[in-house]
């Protein structure tokens, strides 16, 4: 399978290259040339397949004989090594929780497998790889649990100073060996906007062997796909084989390998993209018009994004298309005080504490069901472990969540992180200081 970048569609190149890349020169994002078509008995007898399955079946589909099946086996085996359930809080309305993996969050997936995939192609000659990525909370705390450790790595995570978590912060910046982290006095855009402009440094290129470990590699977006399959899976053993996915949305990562998915094979009646204050994507489902803001800080942090960089990804799979893209796709925000009250909600009626995200994202199902009521299962996404959010979360409420052993314990490491200005020349200047 070759990629293309979304800005050259005559550009192609490997599965390898795409994914040590990152991020093409033309500043687009790379996608599969074909979306490849899975087997429709495969999807008829899904339930039938265990995650790890289902999840080789799809990798095999994009990556070919880029890595033979054996060692593709084991690096899933490795990868995915945690469940994804789906748990319903009434007949037709079920949470897919995506916290089950080592840093308690949805990016697992993602960050633990192209974590594996870049050991793999790396040999002993290579450079020190040096991987940047930006975090507006979750993305941070899995990247470095994915990499920790991997010969022949080393990460750099910038985050915005004061929007982050407690819980999110120790992930980022008690790590050592080959993590570093750095506080950005800025906002999530601004460190999404340091990463993208390294790569199209031409001295950094020169000195250092960059990629990214962003929702803009590719070799993140394709494990996000394996759980939307598993969900459906789920349901089916359920007998239910209709299904809309509300996903919460700030980079639209998380919605973009569901709409993969789906291109793919995957029976879904539709697409809820519920977003919080920033809502440049629902803005432009309703009138057509892309206008990107400074991006708000919210209690759903991760969704903290101004302009979504896997929008592209979006419109490039509809061909640009808006009336295909709203017939797929439905759209809502949602402020603070009505994710609070969600919150409340969810716990008051199923006993069920969710982090703000999640919050969020069962306010969009609720909102399509009221406007589309029928008989299918809604699935709404978990995407972080409450435990990651105690300052939007009661305090009576929260002492009832079962702390993960890996929090406590992050309680009592020591933080080490550098302070920038959100200026490249501050980062710059970093990164060859310290190469």
């Amino acid at each position: 399978m070759k990629f293309y970048s979304t800005n050259n569609k005559a550009l192609r190149v490997s599965f390898k290259e795409a994914v040590f890349n990152s991020l093409p020169a033309d500043k687009g994002l790379y996608m599969p040339e074909v979306i490849p078509q899975l087997d429709p008995y495969f999807i008829k007898n899904i339930q039938q397949y265990s995650i790890q399955e289902i999840a080789f079946r799809i990798a095999q589909t994009f990556i070919e004989d880029d890595i033979p099946s054996d060692a593709l086996k084991n690096i899933i085996e490795d990868a995915i090594s945690f469940n994804a359930p789906v748990k319903f809080l009434s007949a037709d309305t079920g949470v897919l929780e995506l916290f089950h993996g080592p840093s308690y969050a949805f990016k697992d997936f993602g960050a633990r497998f192209m974590s594996r995939v870049m050991a793999y192609f790396s040999t002993s000659d290579d450079a020190l790889l040096d991987v940047l990525v930006a975090t507006s909370g979750d993305t941070g705390g899995a990247v470095a649990s994915g990499f920790l450790g991997v010969e022949g790595t080393r990460v750099t995570i910038l985050y915005p100073k004061g929007k982050v978590s407690e819980i999110q912060e120790l992930q980022l910046t008690t790590n050592g060996r080959n993590i570093r982290a750095i506080e950005v006095d800025g906002t999530f855009d601004d460190c999404q906007a340091l990463v993208k402009r390294a790569f199209n440094d031409q001295e950094l290129n020169g000195c250092l062997r960059l990629t990214s470990a962003n929702s803009i590699n590719i070799a993140r977006l394709i494990p996000q796909t394996f759980y939307y399959f598993y969900a459906y899976a789920q349901l089916k053993a359920q007998g239910i084989d209709r299904v809309v996915f509300t996903v919460p949305s700030g980079n639209f990562g998380n919605i973009g390998a569901g709409l993969l998915a789906y291109k793919m094979g995957l029976p879904v009646e539709q697409f809820v993209a519920a977003t919080n204050a920033n809502d440049t994507v629902p803005r432009f489902l309703r009138n057509g018009l892309y206008e990107p803001k400074p991006s708000i800080q919210t209690l759903a942090n991760a969704m903290d994004v101004g302009d979504p960089s896997n929008w592209v990804r979006i419109r490039d799979l509809f061909e640009n298309n808006l009336e295909n893209l709203n017939r797929m796709i439905t759209s809502y925000s949602y402020t603070d005080k009505q994710t609070k009250a969600a919150m409340e909600q969810l716990h008051h009626t199923y006993h069920y504490i969710a982090c703000p995200h999640t919050a969020i994202a069962w306010l969009g199902s609720q909102a399509y069901r009221g406007e589309h009521p029928g008989s299918y299962g809604s699935i709404f996404l978990s995407t972080a472990h409450p435990c990651k959010f105690p300052d939007a979360i009661s305090e009576e409420v929260f002492k009832k969540i079962k702390l993960p052993e890996g929090v406590e314990q992050l309680q009592h490491k020591t933080k080490d992180v550098v302070v920038l200005p959100a200026e490249f020349d501050a980062f710059k200047n970093y990164l060859i200081a310290n190469k």
